[in-house]
């Protein structure tokens, strides 16, 4: 079973569109690269301020955006535009062709 690595960022609501263009960017970035055995995805909830990031990996296996620029530009720029970030990991129970 795969581990999944979910990241929330309330973000500042004057800083949503940076947001935006910043996840465009570094899917962008993957989509160029595509990177083995990687899938992400990130979701923005109905209030318009809430993102969801998530990524899927094999339990143990290292972090495998940290190598993709856009990924660590991404995290930079996000720092001053949070309300409040939060992080867990979690293992899928269940997936139709989603995980």
């Amino acid at each position: 079973m795969s581990s999944m690595l979910m990241v929330t960022s309330k973000v500042k609501e004057e800083y949503a569109a940076n947001a935006q263009a910043s996840v465009d960017k570094l899917i962008a970035a993957l989509e160029r690269a595509q990177p083995a055995g990687v899938r992400y995805a990130v979701t923005r909830l109905n209030d318009g301020v809430t993102i969801l990031a998530f990524l899927e990996m094999e339990p143990g296996q290292p972090h495998p955006l940290q190598d993709i620029p856009e990924y660590t530009e991404l995290l930079h720029e996000f720092e001053p535009w949070r309300e409040g970030p939060a992080s867990a990991e979690m293992t899928v129970l269940g997936s139709y062709h989603l995980f």
